[in-house]
């Protein structure tokens, strides 16, 4: 049988450390999207939350002659701007992006979690779009599209404009970059 003891202090004085590891490289956090991007989204709910929750059973609410219709389709509309404009800032608001060395990461949640990875060998080309409310607001739309169907394509909208053309031109760059090296 082998003798049991213990590792005196001795044992490791004469041993060499390893040398420490290496930092990790940290990874780039999460960037959320500007805050006039959001309050342009809360609009945009509203109107489409007026529209649906508003207009639509407002419309029945009168054509089937319930009472107190016309209070009723106020407070419809009224309810349906609300919602509508709190969803569409919520979710703006809950959206993550960001750029590392394997691709580009898309975080969006509110009830529905969803997490999208471009890696930079999928991406073909890249397009930036801005309306005129977006020019207005200094926020542009940023079109990832991706090896695949035609419909494969990746959108983030309400990007700051300068981090919306960053992004392009480092993207492109790489692509360039993978281009020179086959």
């Amino acid at each position: 049988m082998f003798p049991c003891r213990a590792p005196a202090l001795s044992d490791f004085l004469d041993t060499p450390l390893p040398p420490p590891l290496p930092a990790a490289p940290a990874a780039p956090d999460w960037q959320p999207l500007p805050l006039r991007s959001a309050w342009l989204a809360a609009v945009s709910g509203a109107i489409s939350g007026a529209l649906l929750f508003g207009i639509v059973p407002g419309a029945l609410w009168v054509l089937f002659e319930l009472p107190a219709r016309w209070w009723s389709v106020a407070a419809l509309v009224v309810v349906g701007t609300l919602v509508g404009g709190m969803i569409g800032f919520r979710r703006q608001r809950r959206t993550r992006w960001r750029l590392d060395a394997h691709g580009l990461g898309l975080r969006r949640d509110l009830l529905w979690q969803q997490e999208t990875r471009v890696p930079l060998s999928r991406v073909q080309h890249l397009d930036l779009r801005r309306g005129p409310i977006e020019r207005n607001a200094r926020l542009s739309t940023l079109v990832v599209h991706t090896a695949g169907s035609r419909f494969s394509a990746v959108t983030i909208g309400g990007l700051d404009s300068d981090d919306a053309e960053r992004l392009r031109d480092t993207l492109a760059y790489q692509l360039d970059q993978d281009d020179d090296a086959l």
